[in-house]
């Protein structure tokens, strides 16, 4: 029996139509990049020193220094933090055309769910980062710079390379802002069914080990930084189950309110 052609066709339409959205939310997406990255490039050096003041603070009144060992070294340091900033000067627009895309194949209910972890995402994240950057990373440049000294005769100094470090600020700022989203992870996988608020409740002291755990590898091998940010993670754990101790309540609310109407409407009238 041959195939009918016709149906392909129908199901093509709309599939290429989609396709050409993506394509021009994604170009979207590239050229505000780009645009953001230039604007960010032309102020690397402010936001390079932006990024430098913790590690500033936390050397001594007149000291400490940045060097590079490569003639490139501090050009390539400047094209990262203007490709870094300009991701986050950037991720509004990115954010805006993920949801116009995504927006229209979801009901109104789903819209309605979905939109609050839209706005939670960034301010998260930004939290993380602050964090990050006002406590963790100034507690944690004093810890490294205690170990300078003498050994053997010897004056050991610390002497950081500009690459590395802002490889270590990015990696804090990254670490500790991706962690924050953990309240948006939870409700999510609550809100599609597939954990629960008392298996979460239940897996407490496994989701410990595992804060810790994870703690340990994100971060430096300091402990400071890994209590500063286990700490949050935890706090924020505990706030993700109050919070859907909240929407479970209210949805059984819901529920029964809606059964009750069902139950009134199949009443027959007197």
């Amino acid at each position: 029996m041959p195939l009918k052609i016709s149906d392909l066709d129908e199901t093509q339409a709309p599939l290429l139509d989609h396709l050409v959205e993506l394509r021009a939310r994604l170009v979207r997406c590239v050229l505000a990049l780009v645009i953001a990255f230039g604007v960010c490039f032309y102020f690397a050096d402010d936001i390079l020193g932006f990024l430098i003041q913790p590690l500033k603070g936390a050397f001594p009144d007149g000291e400490g220094q940045l060097i590079f060992t490569k003639l490139y070294e501090v050009f390539f340091v400047e094209m990262k933090v203007a490709l870094f900033a300009g991701f986050f000067v950037s991720f509004p627009i990115i954010a805006n055309q993920l949801w116009a895309f995504i927006a229209p194949g979801l009901y109104a209910k789903e819209k309605r769910a979905f939109l609050p972890f839209l706005v939670a995402t960034p301010l998260l994240f930004t939290a993380g980062g602050a964090l990050a950057y006002y406590v963790v990373m100034p507690t944690a440049f004093r810890w490294f710079l205690g170990f300078q000294g003498e050994a053997g005769g010897l004056k050991i100094e610390a002497l950081p390379a500009a690459n590395e470090y802002l490889g270590l600020v990015m990696q804090f700022i990254l670490a500790f802002g991706i962690s924050f989203l953990l309240p948006v992870l939870l409700m999510l996988l609550n809100r599609a069914g597939l954990v629960s608020r008392a298996q979460l409740a239940g897996a407490r002291r496994y989701v410990i080990v595992g804060v810790f755990a994870l703690s340990a590898i994100i971060t430096p091998p300091d402990p400071g930084s890994q209590l500063l940010l286990a700490i949050p993670l935890l706090l924020l754990f505990e706030g993700s189950l109050f919070l859907m101790r909240i929407t479970e309540k209210r949805e059984a609310k819901e529920k029964a309110a809606a059964e009750a109407k069902e139950q009134a409407d199949e009443v027959p009238l007197a």
